[in-house]
């Protein structure tokens, strides 16, 4: 049986977090079943301030041999006081560990890109006006083996 669905069946609305996670998750069974590579899994390394707020971070992934560094977060009173090369050092880790290869992240011109090419990534591409008036840019990391 074959469902036919119209216009009007298409619901526009902000997603709920349980609706991105079951978007997520049906990519991820697709990309596993594709590519028999069934090995994905979630990191995060965070810092707090001897309380409960929470100072910097970063996420990501790894899987299949690769990673991407999804978030990744200083707060401003925190910033070059060597907080973001430890969590990226320990994203690092967390990537050789599952033997990665390489690693990916993404960052808008007025973030961090200087800071990513200074920890040894590579300008993968850059797309500019997006949004207008800025640039985007996706830097790569390949790991020794």
């Amino acid at each position: 049986m074959v469902m036919k669905f119209s216009k009007t069946d298409i619901i526009s609305k902000v997603p709920t977090h349980e609706e991105i996670q079951f978007l997520e998750d049906r990519v991820y069974e697709y990309n596993a079943a594709c590519t028999s590579r069934d090995d994905g899994k979630l990191f995060s390394n965070l810092i707090y301030d001897g309380g409960d707020r929470l100072i910097a971070g970063i996420t990501g992934w790894t899987w299949a041999a690769a990673c991407e560094v999804t978030l990744f977060w200083v707060h401003e009173d925190y910033r070059k006081k060597g907080y973001g090369k430890m969590l990226l050092d320990a994203a690092e880790a967390e990537a050789k560990k599952e033997k990665c290869q390489v690693i990916l992240l993404r960052s808008y011109g007025f973030q961090a890109p200087q800071f990513y090419l200074k920890h040894g990534y590579k300008l993968e591409y850059e797309t500019r006006d997006f949004p207008p008036g800025y640039n985007y840019f996706c830097l790569i990391k390949r790991l020794q083996k």
